[in-house]
């Protein structure tokens, strides 16, 4: 079912939004109350505790809006031209679709009983895939920006599907499955009808597919382990040490480097993907700082050159220089910010 919160013409407004400059993040190191100079665009944010989604203008480092949104939302997905965001309420059964001019809620997508939608990814053609963690999911919803989008739903068989991951053809979907400890692998052309799952060291959560879809890179967080898998069979190549409980893997869009989100000692750890090994560490935080500010999501800037890490704890977004490794500035969110996404 669609509820729908604007009339066409509201999503003709939402459309026809101008998107603002690509994000350039080239200055040197700055105070963290300081602005990282050349930084464009905004940064949205899902304030979990708060309920809210927050608009940062990265310019000033500023929150120049925070709406209210939904009930716990976790991950955000920004449509490919960048007017529209489609938000994952966690703490409810919906997808909720803001227009990002102004956040004004202009959609609700509900996807059933117990949803729970969490991992969110969007494609073009107005399509998007989210884990419905609550019915052992995935959902596809073709035609979001119409008023009669088609849901498709993908059963894992497997408790708990958190985070994905989709093909860049989109003929399969990962998942990490928090409940049943797992990784899945679900066939969407119909030709395999049966999902594949493996067991992936120990509390397997993070997840990310190299951009030639090649590789299918995962962290366990209660192995502290990186895993680089076969994307189709999901046989482990190769196993790597990170730092303490690695909660989410980022792949650089260049598709040179990833790095893991290490909730336990803020930190993250950056792999050589392809030398397929761990080149360094990133302290964000120190090791007793950890526990107070609560690193969760990151998120890459498009160029490469910076890393957002969301403090869910400390309700603040650390920017990282990318080839230093200093924070640059930590920018104020809502209470609990989570989901990450860069309007250009």
């Amino acid at each position: 079912m669609v509820r729908a919160l604007a009339l066409a013409t509201g999503l003709a407004v939402a459309l026809s939004g101008c998107a603002v400059s690509a994000n350039e993040a080239t200055g040197a190191v700055s105070e963290a109350s300081r602005p990282a100079i050349g930084s464009k665009g905004s940064l949205l944010v899902a304030n979990k505790r708060g309920n809210t989604l927050s608009k940062i203008d990265l310019a000033t480092g500023q929150e120049r809006l925070r709406k209210n949104s939904c009930k716990n939302p976790h991950e955000l997905a920004v449509n490919p031209g960048g007017q529209v965001v489609a938000l994952a309420c966690y703490g409810g059964t919906t997808v909720n679709i803001f227009r990002n001019s102004d956040l004004q809620l202009i959609q609700q997508i509900e996807l059933g009983k117990n949803a729970r939608p969490h991992g969110i990814v969007w494609y073009p053609n107005d399509r998007i895939y989210v884990t419905a963690e609550g019915r052992g999911s995935i959902f596809r919803i073709d035609g979001l920006l119409t008023n009669t989008p088609e849901l498709t739903e993908f059963k894992t068989g497997k408790e708990g599907s958190h985070m994905l991951a989709v093909s860049p053809d989109e003929n399969a979907a990962r998942t990490t499955d928090l409940g049943s400890k797992t990784v899945t692998r679900i066939d969407l052309s119909g030709d395999r009808p049966l999902p594949l799952h493996v067991t992936v060291g120990v509390e397997p959560e993070g997840i990310a597919l190299t951009p030639d879809g090649k590789t299918l890179w995962i962290s366990a967080r209660g192995s502290n382990k990186a895993y680089a898998l076969d994307p189709d069979t999901l046989e482990i190549r190769r196993e790597l040490d990170t730092g303490a409980f690695p909660l989410r893997l980022a792949i650089r869009p260049q598709g040179d480097f990833a790095v893991t989100s290490d909730l336990a000692d803020g930190g993250l750890t950056v792999i050589d993907l392809g030398e397929g090994e761990v080149v360094r560490q990133i302290a964000v935080s120190s090791a007793a700082e950890a526990e107070k500010r609560q690193q969760v999501t990151i998120l890459w800037s498009e160029d490469g050159k910076r890393i957002y890490a969301a403090e869910t704890g400390s309700d603040t977004v650390a920017e990282v220089d990318f080839a230093s490794g200093k924070v640059l500035r930590r920018l104020k969110t809502g209470k609990g910010g989570d989901g990450l996404a860069i309007l250009d």
